[in-house]
């Protein structure tokens, strides 16, 4: 009886010992924040990055003590980041490959899925409320704009299929950053459910390309969401 009752406290321990909470989407916040789990500080970029606590890839991170930039292109967001984490940089802009204007394909305040892409927007299929005419930037404007000359230890861009207009308006070799988490859709798959990923689709893929031609390798992949880590970082 005493025995059992010493193993029944064990498992007891060990329940709450390891026990993980995330905050993200796909639980990608894991893996980064056990990436980094030697690195009690440190500085991170997201760019789309929605809501501040739920579905975020970088709150578990702001929690144990790291602080950075976050960017939405709706303005909502970016007040309940100005509540939520008041001591980051907290931006309203659209991010892609120049500064000038673009389509917003609009479906409502907040919605996760309003994008720049027409593409992805026909895609999902979905009711579009507004096709709104609004500014973009690159980011390297905005960086500029900041005087932003920290070292970037973890980018996440997730912008609706932008992804790629994102990282042409950013000088990757300037900045380096160690670790980057960047969604990808497949718009050739009938339904964007990780059982359908296509790893041949992916390597082909201009994202892909781009990684490893500024020397990243791909070292994981969550739903839609892909880690690439630059070779410097690695050990």
């Amino acid at each position: 009886m005493i025995k059992k009752i010493i193993d029944l406290a064990r498992i007891y321990k060990r329940k709450i010992k390891y026990k993980k909470i995330s905050y993200s989407y796909s639980g990608i916040d894991l893996l980064i924040d056990y990436i980094f789990k030697d690195q009690p500080v440190g500085t991170y970029i997201d760019i789309g990055s929605q809501h501040p606590i739920s579905n975020s890839n970088t709150y578990l991170l702001h929690k144990k003590g790291w602080s950075g930039v976050n960017i939405d292109l709706d303005i909502k967001n970016v007040e309940l980041f100005n509540i939520s984490r008041p001591k980051d940089i907290n931006l309203n802009y659209a991010i892609a490959d120049k500064d000038g204007d673009a389509d917003l394909y609009f479906y409502h305040s907040s919605s996760p899925i309003n994008t720049l892409s027409k593409n992805v927007s026909e895609y999902q299929k979905a009711k579009v409320k507004q096709v709104k005419k609004i500014r973009t930037y690159k980011l390297d404007t905005i960086l500029d704009n900041i005087n932003f000359q920290k070292k970037i230890d973890y980018m996440n861009i997730d912008v609706e299929g932008h992804e790629e207009k994102v990282l042409s308006g950013f000088n990757i070799n300037k900045f380096k950053p160690s670790v980057i988490s960047v969604e990808y859709l497949d718009l050739s798959l009938n339904k964007l459910k990780f059982k359908n990923n296509n790893i041949d689709n992916l390597i082909n893929s201009n994202l892909y390309q781009y990684f490893k031609k500024n020397d990243y390798y791909f070292v994981n992949w969550i739903h839609g969401d892909l880690i690439f880590i630059h070779k410097y970082f690695r050990d």
